[in-house]
């Protein structure tokens, strides 16, 4: 059996536990930030939650590393599973990922490249932008001088960035907060980036289309 076929089978079998993993870490996440009366039993609870699922995605690292054969490379060709296991910020991207691993594999009707990276750039945008706003809540309330005070505002300030929008009523002062603020940042760069590549993309392929249906020397 090759290493393709091996690492595909394990992709199969962990789909299922990697979807449940990445909905675990954002819901304990969630409630260890928004609930701030949380008893101290369930605040325990939630982050070995959060420990249990960072183990499942190392594992699934390691494992398809191992079964791949590619060395260092597996490194470089999974970015994107490399950044979830080391920011926390990013493991809800991986119901993304899974979701469309899902539908290939049961052999669904996919929609259409441009329609795809417009489908799939909202859903991220829309996990990265909950997650950013709990993470930069939890470090600047209480902060001498933040101006992020509810999760509201923390909203309001994730939706203002991954827009590229920046109107700077809201910002981080703590380092950490500024460190998410430039994560996300980047982030809405590149997702700014691909739906309007696609949608260029898109226009081109249409015009192109109506340009061969006109009659010849018009």
């Amino acid at each position: 059996m090759t290493d393709d076929s091996r690492q595909a089978r394990w992709e199969n079998r962990t789909e299922a536990l990697l979807a449940v993993a990445s909905l675990l870490f954002l819901t304990s996440y969630a409630v260890q930030v928004l609930a701030s009366d949380l008893p101290r039993a369930w605040r325990t609870v939630c982050v070995v939650v959060l420990f249990a699922a960072w183990a499942v995605f190392a594992v699934d690292y390691a494992v398809r590393w191992r079964l791949s054969g590619q060395g260092p490379r597996f490194v470089r060709r999974h970015l994107l599973d490399t950044l979830v296991l080391v920011l926390p910020l990013l493991r809800p991207l991986r119901v993304v990922h899974i979701y469309e691993a899902v539908q290939r594999r049961h052999g669904r009707p996919r929609l259409a490249l441009h329609a795809r990276v417009v489908t799939y750039s909202g859903l991220s945008a829309l996990l990265l932008g909950f997650a950013a706003s709990l993470a930069v809540y939890q470090h600047e309330r209480g902060a001498p001088g933040a101006t992020i005070r509810t999760f509201g505002d923390a909203v309001w300030w994730a939706s203002a960035t991954l827009a590229t929008v920046g109107y700077g009523d809201e910002t981080p002062v703590t380092p950490m907060g500024r460190l998410i603020a430039v994560g996300l940042m980047l982030c809405g760069l590149a997702l700014l980036g691909a739906v309007t590549g696609s949608f260029s993309s898109w226009l081109l392929q249409v015009f192109t289309r109506e340009d061969d249906k006109r009659p010849p020397g018009r």
